[in-house]
């Protein structure tokens, strides 16, 4: 039953944005002096019935209903329910009725909280987004309906991916969608206004909160995929580079540069045209990750699908999406034009589009060196991977001046700055990080041209983040995020110079040297639980003062048959020993990965202060100054 609920509930959805689509667009012509309260309220229909549809299917889930496609291939009866209730979005189809979901949901937000908003512009933001959701909802009824059925009815389901039966990614999905889908309102309501020539600092006050959500959404999205990715997958680290990763870090970019963007326009009035470029840009960075994942082209383990024909409907409705956006654009860009306003090289704004050009360097690399190999493939058949050194080789570079301009930029006024006041106080921060730095690199075994002036540097930036708590210059939302962001750079380089890594095959009791720690291998307990068989070790990394037990696990799951390795791992305020272990062929044997990561919880928590301050600033009643 909730299968036939689910599906033609997603109809009536489509047949009520197909009506306020024509609606909307036959009204934007006229002279509207109030909003029309039948596109509230069947947008709220709209909005009930993708939700009756969603839960639909998490119903179908939670009662193992296999006459359900999704449910078939995706779910098992030995699966625990909170794995079963997130397994409606843990697969293709349910991931999509999910992104619809959310895009109906942020739409209604919407038309509630614009009413001071000018009524053309509403409409047409209406429009624009009735628009994807629309193309979401003819994508999912022709080739990803979640209510397809199989007949006879099976007795037992596929079951859900074991790696993907976590905590961490049950919520990973819904919270990266909040800040994907974000990105389509920025989209519609930045053409719409574009369209009604209301751009300025009104209307950067009111698309800043969504920006502010999008961003805030995406960046806690990725701190848990990579938190995830950490400790399940065994890679150990908190970033790999991998191509979903990318995906999800390009519109971050175009985000952060955006936010920054919006900041001036309600300021100063200025970089209205780039501002809308931004926004249209973030989004089709969006709606191109969704194609990349589904397309199956991507060779990751996050990837959702493997169809190339689902790919390329969403590549041709992003086709139209950008071309009506460029279009819109062009016919329209006069409009967004206003007086220019003298600004000098030493001020804020100018600061903050050095920082525009850095980002979009940043998003240019990550851009190429995803989407290259897919090229190289198309051409000559050839299949490579691009790995972190090619990323780490471009980026790292273009790394030092990004953080010069961040230490002073936001100190800086608006219009022009005198240059002179940068002498005594900031030349005792640089000589206190030069020193800090020394002692730092002389205990590093590493030691590579690039790290000593990235080290003085993020030790700069650091201190300087904190000076700024002690003055008056900015909000505290904006200190919180830079010194998070501060925090995250200098994490992230001395976890880079410090860790260690051991590989080697043992058995049981058998003990190895490495450094000055000794690894044993005590014992290997051997359990059934739940849907799965648990070999789970007792090792013992040692050295002069301390003792740390670790109890990495080995799991084997019948249903799909799978092996994972979950890792071990003791976390401080200093340091993670990470430890992972994996079944041989060699009776006895199994292999291990010991692996010594300083400062990795500051990293995790370095990226959850740059989230706190985009709350702080949504929350923050004064928005006159920045």
């Amino acid at each position: 039953m909730s299968n036939y609920f689910g599906n033609y509930s997603l109809y009536f959805a489509l047949i009520a944005s197909l009506y306020l689509i024509i609606k909307s667009y036959l009204v934007s012509n006229k002279a509207l002096k109030y909003l029309d309260k039948n596109f509230i309220l069947i947008t709220s229909i709209q909005t009930l019935m993708i939700t009756i549809s969603f839960i639909s299917l998490v119903f179908a889930f939670i009662y193992s209903d296999f006459s359900n496609e999704t449910v078939f291939n995706n779910s098992h009866t030995l699966k625990p329910m909170f794995y079963k209730i997130s397994g409606s979005w843990g697969n293709h189809e349910g991931s999509l009725l999910l992104w619809l979901l959310v895009l109906s949901v942020f739409l209604f937000i919407f038309l509630l909280k614009s009413g001071s908003q000018n009524i053309k512009y509403r409409v047409l933001t209406l429009l624009f987004q009735q628009i994807i959701i629309a193309g979401f909802l003819i994508f999912i009824l022709l080739t990803s309906n979640p209510f397809n059925m199989i007949f006879p009815i099976p007795s037992e389901g596929l079951g859900l991916n074991p790696i993907l039966q976590d905590p961490a990614l049950a919520i990973h999905p819904p919270i990266l969608y909040l800040g994907y889908v974000g990105t389509s309102i920025i989209f519609s309501a930045s053409l719409a206004s574009l369209i009604t020539g209301n751009i300025g600092e009104a209307w950067a006050r009111h698309i800043k909160k969504w920006v502010l959500v999008s961003w805030i959404f995406l960046t806690i999205g990725i701190l848990l995929g990579s938190i995830w990715a950490y400790y399940e997958l065994g890679w150990g680290g908190f970033w790999f580079w991998d191509p979903v990763e990318n995906v999800s870090l390009m519109p971050w970019f175009c985000l952060t540069a955006l936010l920054h963007t919006v900041v001036v326009l309600e300021r100063r009035n200025l970089f209205k045209e780039w501002t809308i470029i931004l926004s249209i840009t973030t989004f089709s960075l969006s709606m191109s990750g969704t194609f990349l994942v589904r397309s199956g082209i991507l060779n990751s383990i996050h990837t959702f699908a493997n169809d190339p024909s689902r790919g390329l409907f969403i590549l041709s409705f992003l086709f139209i999406l950008i071309l009506m956006a460029l279009t819109i654009f062009f016919f329209n860009q006069n409009k967004s034009k206003g007086a220019i306003k003298e600004s000098f090289i030493f001020s804020k704004e100018t600061a903050i589009l050095v920082n525009n050009w850095f980002m979009m360097f940043f998003l240019s690399v990550v851009l190429v060196g995803t989407i290259y190999p897919i090229f190289l493939e198309v051409l000559n058949g050839s299949k490579i991977s691009v790995g972190p050194p090619f990323y780490h080789n471009l980026l790292i570079p273009f790394l030092i001046p990004f953080l010069v301009f961040m230490s002073f930029g936001p100190s800086l006024k608006w219009i022009k700055d005198n240059v002179r006041k940068f002498e005594f106080d900031l030349f005792v921060i640089f000589l206190i990080s030069i020193l800090i730095s020394y002692f730092i690199l002389i205990k590093s075994e590493k030691s590579f041209l690039l790290s000593i002036p990235l080290i003085i540097l993020s030790f700069y930036l650091l201190i300087i983040t904190i000076k700024d708590f002690f003055s008056k210059k900015s909000y505290l939302s904006q200190k919180v995020s830079h010194f998070g962001f501060s925090l995250l750079i200098l994490s992230i380089l001395l976890n880079s110079l410090f860790s260690f890594e051991f590989n080697s095959n043992m058995k049981v009791g058998d003990q190895r040297v490495f450094n000055d720690k000794i690894i044993i291998l005590k014992d290997v307990i051997v359990q059934d639980i739940d849907n799965y068989k648990s070999l789970k070790a007792n090792f013992e990394i040692k050295n002069k003062n301390t003792t740390i037990p670790l109890t990495p696990e080995v799991r084997i799951y019948q249903q799909p048959f799978t092996i994972t390795s979950e890792a071990a791992i003791k976390t401080t305020l200093l340091s993670d020993n990470f430890l992972v272990f994996n079944i041989l062929k060699d009776d006895g044997y199994y292999n291990i990965r010991y692996q010594y990561k300083p400062l990795m919880i500051w990293i995790w928590m370095s990226t959850i202060l740059i989230s706190i301050g985009g709350v702080l600033s949504i929350l923050r009643r004064n928005e006159k100054k920045y």
